[in-house]
């Protein structure tokens, strides 16, 4: 059998042993729905609100301030679309963000816009960060909302949510962040830094596809984003997702409680990754160097494209992604290598490897040993590589 190395992580995660063993007797024997009354149903219900403490208590948050959704892109729309449309009775129709969001951000902004919100985006350094001060500059009187993504999803860049809080708070805007791929990686107390509003998702943190969360603080009011029953106390109808509840409470719980070491062990794997990588001449790193991911790895070869690297490295039975979104049928590399100011050719040479909990450094080794060699293939290949070197050479 061939070799695999799953070097995804952001992408999605494998489901854990203890979160199988834990969602597995709701598809079994306790398959009763939470609304009914009789005793089956009602030990359902018992494993909602169990679940929802969990997640409450990952986040210093209460049970009564998380939502269960289908996945942090719905927690996204509702926290979006739900807020603004309420403020805007108010006349706020002003909502603030950066334009390196994931796209259930910018695509939720793009559809605010055409029922005539105004969006600010703003621009990020190279390193892909902001400065609160841009916040605080850009909030108008009538900003609605504001809402930053706590990590991103390509570069890794940590984003300096307690200090954006603290700005909105003061400023009396509502805060909203895309935790996706923060919650399970790096503490989070929503209370101590001022988020009113946070969206998560299962499959990131080791629980199965089609789960996750919407953080609402209490007092905050938005519009309801399902109508059809009185599920998630009357905010979002629906029968609830037990399995994958019970799913997400396990796994957060988990990963909350493993915390420091879950962080020691992807960083060892990243840092080592990193600091092999940048020895093939023309490579660099994208995202921030130290507030950056635990897993996250992410840098461009100069003179390679990236599906091709992909292809090959598949190949070799190693899964990974790249800067460009050639496989969503675009030739256009990644918004966000191109809002940090890499070139285009640059960015199509991007790769990503984010590093799990289930990884080895013995896999790392692997992919350092298999890449280099595929480096130099495509790269003996491309004209680009040989006008880069021609440059050098003058």
């Amino acid at each position: 059998m061939k070799k695999i190395v799953y070097a995804d992580n952001a992408a999605t995660t494998p489901v854990s042993p203890q979160v199988l063993e834990a969602l597995l007797p709701y598809y079994k024997s306790e398959y009763g729905n939470p609304s009914s009354v009789y005793s089956l149903a009602q030990q359902a219900r018992a494993a909602v609100d169990d679940a929802r403490k969990k997640v409450a208590d990952a986040l210093h948050a209460q049970p009564n301030e998380i939502y269960f959704t289908s996945c942090g892109t719905e927690a996204d729309n509702w926290a979006l679309k739900g807020t603004m449309r309420r403020l805007a009775q108010k006349g706020k129709r002003h909502l603030l963000t950066t334009n390196i969001e994931h796209h259930a951000i910018l695509h939720s902004c793009a559809a605010l816009e055409k029922e005539g919100f105004e969006i600010t985006y703003l621009p990020v350094d190279t390193y892909g960060q902001i400065d609160p001060a841009q916040v605080e500059q850009a909030i108008r009187e009538d900003t609605g909302l504001v809402s930053i993504m706590y990590a991103n999803n390509e570069i890794g860049t940590i984003l300096p949510i307690s200090e954006i809080g603290a700005i909105c708070r003061q400023k009396g805007v509502l805060f909203h962040t895309d935790a996706v791929q923060a919650v399970g990686n790096v503490p989070i107390d929503v209370v101590a830094q001022n988020i009113d509003m946070l969206s998560l998702s299962g499959h990131k943190l080791n629980a199965p596809k089609g789960i996750g969360a919407l953080y609402l603080r209490k007092g905050v009011v938005i519009d309801t984003f399902m109508d059809g029953g009185s599920q998630e106390r009357g905010r979002r109808a629906g029968t609830e997702n037990v399995a994958g509840i019970v799913a997400l409470g396990t796994a957060i719980a988990y990963a909350t409680q493993h915390l420091d070491e879950r962080i020691a062990h992807e960083t060892a794997l990243r840092d080592r990754c990193i600091q092999s990588l940048l020895q093939i001449p023309h490579t660099r790193l994208n995202g921030d160097p130290v507030r950056r991911l635990p897993g996250n790895v992410n840098v461009s070869f100069e003179g390679i494209e990236g599906e091709s690297m992909l292809m090959m490295l598949d190949m070799h039975g190693i899964c990974a992604s790249s800067g460009s979104a050639c496989t969503s049928g675009s030739l256009d590399p990644s918004h966000v290598l191109l809002a940090i100011g890499l070139p285009h050719e640059v960015a199509h040479g991007s790769l990503r490897l984010s590093w799990g909990v289930q990884n080895t450094m013995e896999e790392v080794e692997y992919v350092l040993e298999t890449l280099p060699p595929i480096i130099q293939r495509l790269r003996s290949m491309s004209p680009l590589w040989e006008k880069i070197t021609a440059g050098e050479n003058n």
